[in-house]
């Protein structure tokens, strides 16, 4: 029997944010023996009408600063070793479109996400892409707080 890979997606921009998703998702996949994949989404402006105010190199180089970013995320969430072993997959577009999407492709047994805090506010509150990834996923999602 195969066991299905867990997904987590996290935001390079915010690391101290998703240390904790990180985490977890690697605690939740050694547990279940599954292959921890972890995903960032880069946005994709040339497409919208400000695509033309970019520079032709710009979309290359924000995929290679998100893969920086991201190895440095999850080695410093986890360590070096844990994260030789992580999948690390770097997206373009809608954070909830293209998770949904490699979820789909992936069928992973779980998504793990970081849920939202309001700086001015005491209460958490589901960000909008969790939210939706919440809403559309075909499997368990786990959201942490």
């Amino acid at each position: 029997m195969t066991v299905q890979p867990i997904l987590c997606a996290v935001d390079v921009s915010n690391p101290k944010e998703d240390t904790k998703t990180i985490q977890t998702a690697a605690e939740l996949a050694r547990l279940r023996g599954a292959q921890l994949d972890i995903v960032a989404v880069v946005p994709d402006f040339g497409m919208s009408s400000v695509g033309g105010y970019f520079d032709k190199d710009h979309h290359a180089r924000a995929l290679s600063e998100a893969k920086a970013a991201l190895n440095k995320m999850v080695t410093e969430a986890l360590d070096a070793d844990q994260n030789a072993k992580v999948r690390h997959v770097i997206l373009t577009g809608r954070v909830y479109e293209e998770v949904l999407k490699l979820a789909k492709a992936d069928d992973p047994s779980l998504i793990v996400v970081g849920g939202a805090r309001q700086a001015d506010l005491t209460d958490y509150l589901l960000g909008p892409n969790a939210a939706r990834i919440v809403r559309h996923a075909t499997c368990s999602v786990y959201v942490v707080r």
